[in-house]
């Protein structure tokens, strides 16, 4: 949902030291790019650019609204086909006013705004939508720095082999002196630590921090990441390159084996049509959900349709399985097929469907779903009920699925 212009309501302070601290994702994406048009949204190996860090933070699950029920992974944009990207991988977006989006504009700036419109976030994990090669364990591990070990700030680096010498200003008579090294004892690589430098990747710092002015400051430590996982399309990567590193060393996202969905209130909206002859007519509603059951099924991801009441004739013309099925008969279901709750698709629309949505590796809910429904989900469509939402969840698994076609 987008933010409003207003700000959110002040969280009283009781409830502020009962709760656990709400840390929340924030990839800053501006529309304007002086060397690539719309570059965080140009595809970089069959997905947009920012899509590479979104599905990061989503699969990391360490990015929670005061609920601990829904994602809190945030983009910050001016840009409509950014926002459309963004909401596309289920992800919330903020709107980033003019006086931000500007090209002298700072990244602490823009964060500072976002926090103003969400009082209610404790910590700000502030990714780079140019570091596609981010993995979900990078974020777990900081996520417990900050939240455990009790950390205010925490920043990626990179550990660079890399011998510097002092710079000679044009036109000066003067020679150049090591800065990192004996020339007369040049270590080998494997003889030598190396040094750490800032990769950019990301800046994870709590909120009274960010309200200093500070990204990095109070308790602070560096967390390293793997040399092969640091690349930075701003500063080192042209395109053809970064495709290569992000085939070879990028995250690709959860595998789903099942999906478990209602039959009314999501493969249908209740409402059958029947001919003179009592015989139920096909729509193009139907259509669509068959569309959707079948994308899936050819990637191999099962699918249940769990019905708590009538076996409709819809059922039995969808080409999956019908079962009745509540949080128990989707445990034992899992534990037949030998899945973890991670493997595990669900896409709800009761109040019943509640402590389900909350397991699932991946949850989401029609449109029309009830209010403790789209609390509960991960994503909510566009689509209603039968009119599309089995489709549009089966194509936001497969994104996040998705796996590059190396032919």
């Amino acid at each position: 949902m987008d933010s409003a212009a207003a700000s959110a309501s002040p969280v009283p302070a009781a409830e502020a030291a009962q709760r656990p601290p709400h840390m929340a994702a924030l990839v800053l994406a501006r529309g304007g790019s002086k060397g690539i048009p719309l570059k965080n949204i140009k595809p970089l190996a069959g997905l947009p650019l920012i899509g590479w860090v979104l599905r990061a933070a989503i699969d990391s699950g360490v990015f929670q609204s005061v609920s601990l029920s829904a994602n809190s992974v945030w983009v910050s944009t001016d840009h409509d086909e950014i926002k459309k990207v963004a909401k596309k991988f289920g992800v919330k977006v903020h709107h980033r006013s003019a006086e931000v989006s500007k090209d002298s504009s700072s990244s602490l700036e823009a964060i500072q705004e976002f926090l103003r419109h969400h009082n209610e976030v404790d910590i700000i994990g502030n990714i780079q939508a140019t570091s596609p090669c981010l993995h979900p364990d990078d974020l777990i591990k900081v996520a417990k720095m900050i939240r455990e070990d009790g950390y205010d700030s925490v920043f990626s680096v990179v550990r660079r082999h890399l011998f510097r010498w002092s710079e000679i200003k044009k036109g000066v008579n003067e020679v150049t002196m090591p800065k990192n090294l004996d020339p007369a004892k040049r270590p080998r690589r494997q003889d030598w630590d190396g040094e750490l430098y800032e990769n950019g990747s990301f800046y994870f710092a709590k909120k009274d921090l960010i309200e200093k002015d500070y990204l990095q400051g109070g308790k602070v430590i560096y967390y390293e990441m793997r040399a092969e996982c640091s690349v930075d399309i701003d500063i080192d990567m042209d395109w053809p390159i970064a495709e290569q590193r992000v085939l070879r060393y990028g995250y690709f996202g959860k595998e789903m084996k099942l999906l478990v969905c209602s039959i009314d209130g999501c493969l249908t909206n209740g409402h059958r049509c029947l001919s003179e002859d009592q015989k139920e007519l096909s729509s193009d509603d139907d259509d669509r959900v068959a569309d959707g059951i079948s994308l899936l099924k050819k990637r191999g991801v099962k699918v249940i349709s769990k019905e708590e009441f009538s076996k409709t004739i819809s059922a039995m013309k969808l080409d999956c399985e019908v079962k009745v099925q509540k949080r128990r008969g989707v445990e034992d279901l899992r534990n037949k097929m030998s899945l973890s709750w991670k493997e595990v698709a669900y896409l709800g629309y009761n109040e019943s469907d509640v402590d389900c949505l909350k397991e699932a590796g991946m949850s989401g809910v029609p449109a029309d779903a009830c209010a403790a429904a789209q609390k509960a989900a991960g994503y909510i469509c566009q689509s209603n009920g039968g009119c599309g939402a089995i489709q549009e969840f089966a194509e936001y698994i497969l994104l996040l699925m998705k796996t590059v076609n190396l032919n």
